[in-house]
């Protein structure tokens, strides 16, 4: 794509923006609505009725909005899935990213949509109810928190990088599970502090925003992905895989940081 084309592209998709902070501001109201730092749940049936509800409910107000925004648009409708889309575009949101937080009564969650081209994420918006917070980003032009531009940290030195990684979903495989705790026992000996939480999308804001510095992931879900790999990489962060080389959908694993930690994270999750 040469200069040309990208501009024009950059302008069309920005044509978006409005109508798709719209859409996760209003499901994002719906989960709001039904919000409690009260909520709480008793068993494990209880918690999946809830995610159910929550999903159900979001849901019905996302999908139709993104569909007449972009009709032309495909919906991706496996939530934990993984690997290439193929060509053209495709919604891919999460209605309740965070559900299990908003179930619990806890602030970590919201709404998330991006709009994925040939396999690369081309404008997406997070949503934070109970946050307050809009996150916003259209590849190639910048990255926005409340309207305001955000950037990643100037760290170079992962003796001082906040650094977080988490599941990407239940259930991850036992192979997932291993790579996972190893990764987390090295990057002990190597940064300052170190999180596990979910999901990825809250993590991704804040190293995207300059707040964290650095985030990784071994199971690879979409929805969980997208938004924040392009909210970081307009942020003027490097979103890269462990051999140290672009991300992309096929890649087996995740990497977001600063360009000046990009170098040493993946050396140590190698």
């Amino acid at each position: 794509m040469n200069e040309t084309t990208a501009s024009v592209q950059t302008t069309d998709d920005s044509a978006l923006l409005d109508g798709l902070v719209a859409a996760v501001t209003e499901a994002g109201t719906v989960l709001l609505d039904r919000f409690s730092t009260a909520n709480r749940v008793e068993d494990r049936d209880a918690l999946l009725a809830a995610i159910g509800d929550n999903d159900d409910a979001s849901t019905a107000v996302l999908r139709p909005a993104l569909e007449q925004l972009r009709p032309e648009a495909r919906w991706d409708d496996d939530e934990e899935g993984h690997g290439g889309l193929g060509a053209g575009e495709w919604w891919v949101a999460d209605a309740a990213e965070g559900n299990v937080n908003h179930i619990h009564g806890g602030a970590n969650w919201g709404v998330t949509a991006t709009l994925v081209r040939d396999d690369v994420p081309v404008i997406t918006a997070v949503f934070l109810p109970a946050l307050g917070q809009t996150f916003t980003a259209v590849r190639g032009g910048g990255a926005f928190l409340n309207g305001s531009p955000i950037t990643v940290s100037a760290k170079s030195d992962l003796a001082a990088a906040l650094v977080g990684t988490g599941q990407a979903k239940p259930g991850e495989a036992p192979e997932v599970r291993r790579l996972m705790s190893g990764s987390i026992d090295r990057m002990l000996d190597a940064a300052l502090l170190v999180s596990a939480t979910v999901p990825a999308t809250l993590q991704l804001v804040q190293v995207a925003a300059g707040h964290t510095d650095a985030f990784w992931q071994y199971g690879q879900v979409r929805s969980g992905l997208l938004a924040g790999a392009l909210l970081v990489q307009e942020a003027h962060g490097a979103v890269i895989d462990t051999t140290g080389i672009p991300w992309t959908l096929t890649s087996p694993d995740f990497i977001a940081t600063t360009p000046g930690l990009a170098p040493s994270i993946a050396a140590v999750l190698r």
